[in-house]
């Protein structure tokens, strides 16, 4: 899988104005940290929010373009990308902590079963999917 954006350290977690402003971000398309504290963080200081939002921007996560003497900032992954690459990440830790490599796959799939046992077929068919690329690679 091809990873959007790199997450450094401890820096990987989004807090909770981080996940506010890239909402208020993905619904408008795009703001300066004026029409955003005008708009949508009422109550905010000015520099909480551009702090928070340059945070984003060197997490990846955000474009900025000069606009006057400000910054105008647009979202640079999509929720589903964002929730996607997360998830990833969660994984592959996963992985990596477990000396046996099947012991957190028998947890996602009974965390799966639990939630909805369509998605336990759901997953099959991915996984069917999967090896049938791989194999076509190989045979390529």
């Amino acid at each position: 899988m091809k990873r959007i954006f790199h997450f450094r350290g401890d820096s990987g977690q989004l807090g909770p104005l981080e996940q506010r402003l890239l909402e208020a971000l993905w619904t408008r398309g795009h703001a300066t940290v004026r029409e955003l504290l005008d708009e949508d963080c009422a109550g905010l200081a000015y520099t909480t929010l551009m702090t928070t939002l340059d945070r984003l921007y060197k997490k990846g996560l955000l474009a900025r373009e000069p606009e006057g003497r400000a910054f105008r900032y647009t979202p640079r992954v999509t929720r589903e990308e964002l929730h996607r690459e997360i998830a990833g990440e969660a994984f592959r830790q996963m992985l990596d902590a477990s000396s046996e490599k099947s012991l957190p796959l028998s947890y996602l799939v009974e965390i799966v079963s639990q939630r909805d046992a369509q998605l336990l077929d759901d997953l099959r068919r991915l996984v069917d999917s999967k090896r049938r690329e791989l194999r076509d690679k190989e045979n390529s």
